[in-house]
């Protein structure tokens, strides 16, 4: 045994200094008032100056913003304010050139109403809806849709109807289109928003009535940490290191 033998390289992603980039209220260099991809840009020597490490960039992907952009509408195209794709190249390129790495937040849990997954559903015209839960932003959960003729659940804001983690083809899509697609242009690696939402109680059950005079109930415990969480870690897992 040699004196190394309990030495390990350090862990970027444990022990490196993160800065967060919100990028509509960072820079704006074309004088619209919304920052933008080419403000961070101008701004990355500045960043290395103070030690960062890893640059996290919040939701710049396309979207109606509904949410602060966690409500995307294509996860392969940038919001226009912010700059086209070529910009984010740009910028994960230029990271990488001065010895940093570049992160992005991971929103795989729901998308916006406008995304394209959302309009590729068929219908049964049942309007009744499925169970009482309540969502975090709004009540109730459910929100009946007049293209699909069904109700989708949505945990928070009505416009970003959840995923359904169930669905394996689902599951494919959201790895293609939201990790490899940046995986395959540089980034480092990604933040996973809300990821305690991807599996809900099996069957959807009513939530406990705890609040007879509402309509609907606190359901925290039936849409979050439910029994597959692991599952679904363990594939993204070896989706990154493909």
């Amino acid at each position: 045994m040699t004196k190394n033998a309990y030495h390990h390289e350090p862990i970027w992603w444990k022990q490196g200094v993160v800065y967060q980039i919100y990028p509509a209220s960072f820079k704006d260099t074309n004088g619209d008032g919304i920052g933008d991809i080419p403000g961070i840009i101008s701004k990355l020597d500045y960043i290395q100056d103070l030690g960062v490490d890893i640059i996290w960039v919040s939701p710049h992907y396309k979207s109606p913003q509904v949410d602060m952009g966690y409500d995307i509408s294509d996860f392969q195209d940038i919001h226009e304010p912010y700059g086209a794709l070529e910009d984010c190249q740009r910028l994960i390129q230029q990271i990488h050139d001065r010895g940093m790495r570049v992160i992005f937040d991971l929103v795989i849990n729901h998308t916006s109403n406008q995304h394209p997954w959302q309009s590729k559903v068929d219908g049964n015209g049942n309007k009744c809806r499925p169970n009482n839960w309540r969502s975090q932003f709004t009540k109730p959960a459910w929100m009946f849709d007049d293209t699909t003729q069904e109700y989708y659940i949505h945990v928070y804001a009505s416009g970003q109807p959840d995923l359904n983690w169930e669905n394996k083809a689902c599951r494919r899509e959201i790895y293609d289109n939201a990790i490899k697609f940046w995986l395959d242009r540089g980034v480092d690696g990604f933040r996973v928003d809300t990821v305690n939402k991807f599996s809900k109680v099996s069957g959807l059950p009513d939530a406990p009535i705890v609040e007879p005079d509402q309509e609907t109930q606190i359901a925290v415990f039936h849409y979050a940490n439910g029994p597959r969480i692991h599952e679904y870690l363990c594939e993204m897992k070896q989706v990154m290191a493909l």
